[in-house]
C-alpha cells in the first residue's frame, strides 16, 4: 500500500535576506526555521534542505540495513548511520556520504560490507538520489 508523507514550506522575502518556515505536516513532529545563510553558511539553529534530505538518508538507510541484515539472519543490536549531504552554492548538491557504525552478532566483515553495499544502492532514498555521488564507510563493530 503506498503511503504519501506532507511537508510544507512558507517562505518570506527574496533567496538571500528572506526565510521561511518548513513545517512537518504528515508527522506534527515540529516548524523548522531555514534561511539562505543557514543553507549555504553556518546554521546558526535554523535547517537547510540538505540537511532534511540528510535525515532522511540516514533512518532510510538504516531502516534497509537493518531489512537486509535480517534477510540475511542476522540482527543488529545497533546500527548508527550519519548522512553528510553536501550543497555548493551555484552548483547544488553534490554528494552525500554515509557513514555506518554497527554492532552485528555473528556476522563476518565481508559479509557485513556487502550487505551494506547493497543497502546503500536499494533504500529508496538513494535510489531518488541519483543524480548525485553517494559513498559510503561502513564499520563493524566489536
Amino acid at each position: 500500500m503506498a503511503t504519501t508523507r506532507t511537508a510544507h514550506t512558507v517562505w518570506n522575502g527574496d533567496l538571500m535576506s528572506g526565510a521561511g518556515n518548513t513545517s512537518l505536516d504528515s508527522s506534527g513532529l515540529g516548524n523548522f526555521d531555514v534561511t539562505w545563510k543557514a543553507r549555504a553558511e553556518a546554521a546558526e539553529g535554523k535547517t537547510s534542505p540538505e540537511e532534511l534530505i540528510a535525515a532522511a538518508h540516514s533512518a532510510c538507510f538504516s531502516m534497509a540495513f537493518s531489512h537486509a541484515l535480517a534477510q540475511a539472519g542476522h540482527t543488529p543490536e545497533e546500527v548508527n548511520t550519519k548522512a553528510d549531504v553536501t550543497f555548493e552554492p551555484g552548483t547544488g548538491i553534490t554528494g552525500s556520504h554515509l557513514t555506518l557504525n554497527a554492532r552485528v552478532p555473528g556476522i563476518s566483515e565481508d559479509e557485513f560490507q556487502r550487505i551494506a553495499e547493497d543497502a546503500k544502492t536499494g533504500c529508496p532514498v538513494s535510489a531518488a538520489l541519483t543524480g548525485i555521488k553517494i559513498t559510503l564507510d561502513a564499520t563493524l563493530a566489536a
